[in-house]
């Protein structure tokens, strides 16, 4: 905290306006119950409210996303950290929305929108170094949200990656007095999950299931892939085939391409990132690492040109995921491995 005076002032604002507007009653996204409090955990963390939050700042994509998707758009004081185009549903309400950062929010950042609730899709926001810690914004009387997939040991033991995400909806619209909304965003996505977990009972069982190899992203010119712990692993549960590097306990675990080459995967997954404009980031860069390196090319995955494009932010939790689920699944047919 750089200018304490500057923060102090502006959390002050915050405190006083919050739950005394008529707009949660007006947003959109609100159901009858918007001005009741609430109670949520999230993370460990009990999060108690007099009324739905009124100045809410995003600090990634994914939770701006999911606001909006709820129609919360007048209850945003700020977003951040964008990393791809704004779907073209969510544009216009995006557009009302403050961007206080482009890219990963610092604490002086976030405390100048006067916030009265953060919401994080991953705990790495909430550091010294970048938004502030979550026990230096409680300090200060903001609360702050945790994505449920980012702290699967502080929940219910067995739930799936996509029932914590439908979670967070589901905690999200009690806090905004959003029940409905949330209630019926995350029945449609539980129906998306069960519809493409169709394809598992028409694949190949036990040691013949296809296995897969998610690409995320080249860098210095080595490939980052889906570990254990990241999304991609549950979606080839659901869609009936095995990530190839579920040995690894990481999200994003950068690993060789004589590895990839070892694993020698049925069919290859590239996220596409080419809006995020990195090196290495598009579909098209990633081919050309393939189909260049002399030990994968060989692949038959790669010779056979098994290979499928999705959104790379989709491979991420968020409101998109259940997308890119759709997508593989659909992929694994065109690929044959459903009977």
């Amino acid at each position: 905290m750089r200018h304490p005076a500057r923060l102090g002032i502006a959390l002050a604002i915050a405190l006083a306006t919050a739950g005394c507007s008529t707009a949660a009653r007006d947003s959109p996204g609100a159901d009858a119950e918007s001005a009741a409090a609430a109670s949520v955990t999230s993370c460990g963390r009990q999060l108690s409210f007099a009324g739905p939050p009124q100045r809410t700042v995003t600090l990634d994509q994914a939770s701006t996303e999911t606001l909006l998707e709820l129609g919360l758009q007048d209850r945003m004081a700020g977003t951040a950290n964008l990393k791809t185009k704004i779907p073209a549903q969510y544009r216009a309400a995006y557009a009302k929305v403050p961007v206080i950062a482009p890219k990963i929010a610092a604490a002086e950042q976030l405390r100048a929108a006067a916030p009265d609730f953060v919401i994080g899709g991953s705990a790495d926001l909430f550091t010294k170094d970048r938004a502030g810690t979550r026990e230096e914004l409680a300090a200060l009387k903001v609360p702050t949200f945790v994505s449920a997939v980012d702290c699967p040991r502080r929940n219910p033991a067995g739930k799936t990656p996509f029932e914590l995400l439908f979670s967070d909806y589901e905690n999200l619209g009690k806090v905004f007095g959003a029940e409905e909304r949330a209630r019926k965003l995350a029945a449609g996505q539980r129906a998306a999950v069960a519809k493409a977990g169709e394809n598992a009972a028409k694949s190949p069982a036990g040691k013949d299931r296809p296995t897969v190899v998610y690409l995320y992203s080249v860098f210095n010119g080595m490939p980052y892939v889906a570990g254990k712990s990241g999304l991609p692993s549950e979606m080839s549960r659901i869609i009936g085939a095995k990530n190839a590097f579920d040995d690894i306990n990481e999200d994003w675990p950068e690993v060789s391409w004589e590895e990839v080459a070892k694993r020698n995967p049925d069919f290859i997954v590239i996220g596409d990132l080419s809006e995020r404009g990195r090196p290495g980031d598009s579909a098209a860069e990633k081919r050309a690492a393939m189909t260049e390196h002399p030990v994968v090319s060989k692949l038959a995955a790669v010779r056979d040109n098994k290979i499928l494009e999705v959104p790379g932010i989709e491979m991420d939790p968020s409101v998109r995921s259940v997308h890119a689920l759709g997508l593989l699944a659909e992929g694994m047919k065109d690929l044959g491995y459903v009977r």
